[in-house]
Formats: structure tokens, sequence, C-alpha cells
């Protein structure tokens, strides 16, 4: 594993994408327990994506957590989706680790809700009223952050949830990682948690592999701060780490 810090954020490369998966859940899986000495639960935001799978399949084989005192959350929710789609990221995350784990409860944001709006607001409460102390978390090809995409990314954004319409880029990927067979398909918008959501949480875990990454990991790790590249924002602060495998670390001079 070679390591560096940039600014705020710790940089870890590993040597194959399944020894980084498995690396970051030992790291979260550690983290949890610690905060279990001295809380009752403790609160945890999870991305959906493939990008996290290895990460998941680790998590729910992982013995040594008391998943009972954890409470699950979602970054990001397609709007208009059916209830039982796949594409769905709370589908995604039930089928890929919340049923898998005995969760005290999880937490879902209602794609299909009547009114989107009213719908972030709800979810917003929720993580008022239970304030995570971990998320989990990828960056997309465009680095956008849950779906912060860079033209709705706002550093300072008011609200902790919010519709959002998403861009080409970001619709590409999702075609891209085999969740829908045609960008006609995926849809237009989406609730998202915002950026200073994200960042204002204690814990950062962001789990990114592939080589379709790089430029996106890049332009985090060694350009300009700011809403062009929201991933950025991770440096502004402590306490958060990034897990990279040979192909996502391979346009960083860092990695060299």
């Amino acid at each position: 594993m070679k390591r560096f810090v940039k600014d705020g954020l710790e940089v870890r490369i590993y040597a194959s994408r399944a020894s980084m998966g498995r690396a970051a859940a030992a790291d979260i899986a550690a983290r949890i327990r610690e905060l279990q000495r001295t809380r009752d639960v403790v609160n945890v935001v999870f991305a959906a994506a493939p990008s996290q799978n290895e990460v998941h399949r680790a998590l729910r084989n992982d013995r040594t957590v008391d998943w009972s005192r954890v409470r699950a959350f979602h970054m990001d929710e397609y709007i208009g989706l059916g209830r039982t789609a796949p594409q769905s990221f709370g589908n995604f995350l039930r089928r890929n680790l919340f049923s898998h784990i005995p969760l005290r409860r999880a937490y879902y944001i209602r794609g299909g809700a009547a009114s989107p709006e009213a719908e972030a607001e709800r979810y917003a409460g929720l993580l008022r009223r239970f304030p995570p102390d971990i998320v989990v978390m990828g960056i997309g090809e465009n680095g956008h952050i849950a779906f912060n995409d860079p033209w709705v990314a706002n550093f300072r954004d008011p609200l902790a949830a919010k519709v959002v319409r998403l861009d080409g880029v970001c619709r590409q990927q999702q075609v891209n990682d085999g969740c829908f067979a045609a960008l006609d398909a995926v849809p237009e918008k989406a609730i998202t948690l915002t950026v200073p959501t994200l960042a204002g949480i204690e814990n950062i875990f962001c789990i990114v592999p592939a080589a379709a990454k790089a430029a996106a990991v890049r332009d985090a790790v060694e350009g300009p701060v700011g809403e062009a590249c929201p991933a950025s924002v991770l440096r502004t602060r402590g306490g958060a780490v990034l897990y990279l495998d040979p192909d996502s670390s391979s346009l960083l001079e860092g990695a060299r």
C-alpha cells in the first residue's frame, strides 16, 4: 500500500481492487466499533454503486460489528423509477448490503414520492434527527459526490438534501456501469444529499476503483479545489481517506 497526504485528504493506493475493498471495509468496521464504545447507535451513510461492491461484500461478512446498533442511510435516489426497479439505489443497497446485516434500521429516500422537494426535506429532517457519524462514498466520472454534479454542486449549499437534474456525463456513467441499457432509460432527476452534508460528516471513507475514474481522481486530488470537481471538497477538511486501486490512481503524480 502506498500512502500520501494532499491538503486534508489521506490517499491510499492498493495493489488490487480486491485488496482496496477489503482494507476499506476493515477500516470502516474498526471505526464503527470504536464509536460504539461511547454511543448506543452509530449512523452511517452508504453510496450505492458497482464501485462499492467489494466494500459491501466485506462488510456484510464482517462479524465484529454489532449491526443492531447501526442506522443506515443512503445518499441519493433517482426520481421516477418504480418501487421495485433494480436500478433504485435503495433497492441496490437492500440487495447488496442492508438485507444481509441486522441493522437497527435502514432509512430510504423515496424516489417515487409525489413531491420530490418534500421528500428531500423529509430526509433532511431524518439526518438532523440522526446526524451521520460515517459516510462510505465514491467519486463519479465527472468528479461528483452523490449526485452533486459540477453544474449543481455548491460548497455552501444551505440545504441538506435537494432535487437535482443530472448532467450527461453522470447519466452516461450509469450506462457504462451496466445499470441501464441506454442513456434515454436513465432518469434525468434525482434527490441527493448536498456537498456540505457529505463533507461535514466526521469520518469519510471514499472508495474509488477503475480506470474510468482516473481523470476524476486526478482532478480531485491534484487539481483546483472548487465546484468544477465536487470531490475536491474532500481536501478541505481532515478525517477523509481516499482508497484507490492501480487503475484509478494511474494519473496521479503522487502515485509515481
